[in-house]
């Protein structure tokens, strides 16, 4: 009578939360039950369109003026999603999660003490904002960003790095966005366009 679990503890601070996450491991687990060449497909249609997403992200950088151009190539393909409502969801997440994390890793930037303590402090209360603003799936990019600028080795000022950061999401947030918004319009256009020829001759 020992059954094993088949997905991760719900999460006892949100039933919502716990129930949502229930309904996720439900999709994963009817997706991995697909036959393999839809499977496959399914991935290419994913890897094409985040990969246009990352390069039309990545070549525009040196012309808008952003130094690293490879974090808004990062930044898209984490945003693409296979559904656009879920792409704008974890869009939102992306700069909201890298706004509030980079105002606090500077903040923490300029305070006086021991660096690793400050560090982890400016970590909890990264993820503690976010969650406080019931974007919990926000506060692991605000510790990343917090990271990056409290740790990673830099020659301007953290303000400076933050300002360069956080444009450099907002690009990639907003390329994937519209890629993924462009890449349900094109399929629907064509189906469209077949289904009319064959709908005016049943009229006829």
């Amino acid at each position: 009578m020992d059954s094993k679990p088949s997905s991760a503890p719900a999460d006892h601070f949100s039933p919502e939360r716990a129930r949502l996450s229930e309904l996720r491991a439900a999709l994963v687990s009817l997706r991995k039950q697909l036959p393999p060449l839809r499977r496959m497909a399914g991935g290419a249609h994913h890897g094409l369109i985040s990969a246009c997403a990352a390069l039309c992200a990545y070549l525009p950088t040196q012309a808008l003026g952003l130094q690293e151009s490879f974090w808004s190539a990062i930044t898209a393909v984490s945003v693409v999603q296979t559904e656009f409502q879920a792409t704008e969801t974890t869009a939102r997440d992306q700069f909201i999660g890298a706004a509030i994390g980079g105002i606090i890793g500077v903040c923490a930037a300029f305070v006086p003490g021991p660096r690793l303590l400050l560090y982890v402090a400016a970590i909890v209360l990264s993820m503690l904002t976010c969650w406080g603003l019931n974007m919990a799936s926000a506060s692991r990019l605000a510790g990343i960003t917090a990271t990056i600028i409290l740790l990673v080795p830099h020659t301007g000022s953290p303000e400076r790095m933050f300002a360069s950061r956080l444009s450099e999401v907002g690009w990639g947030v907003c390329v994937a966005v519209v890629v993924v918004w462009l890449a349900g319009r094109i399929p629907a256009r064509r189906r469209r366009g077949a289904a009319s020829p064959a709908g005016e001759s049943g009229t006829r």
